[in-house]
């Protein structure tokens, strides 16, 4: 079964609640097996436009990144998030070449 991944780009607007955002997103993480890739990191936009945040999370399966989205926990977190970001989300399949 391939696995899935978060993809955001976010503008952050209040660093301070952002960091309470992360807080509360961490019970919800560690429920449905998600593990960071990218957290936030230096990068160099080569063609088009991104915002200046960008996180990938890598989830076990694409049910579990869905069902984390979905979920009141995620939720209650993404509540105190929203009015000091802006963000794009993708939950995209992995691939599985074997």
């Amino acid at each position: 079964m391939p696995k899935a991944y978060w993809i955001a780009h976010a503008e952050v607007s209040d660093p301070e609640v952002y960091e309470k955002y992360k807080a509360a997103n961490a019970a919800p993480f560690a429920e449905y097996g998600a593990r960071f890739i990218v957290r936030g990191g230096q990068q160099e936009v080569r063609e088009g436009q991104a915002k200046s945040r960008t996180v990938v999370i890598e989830f076990p399966s694409l049910e579990a990144a869905q069902a984390c989205f979905d979920s009141g926990a995620y939720q209650a977190a993404k509540a105190i998030r929203d009015p000091i970001a802006v963000a794009d989300l993708v939950i995209v399949e992995g691939y599985d070449d074997a």
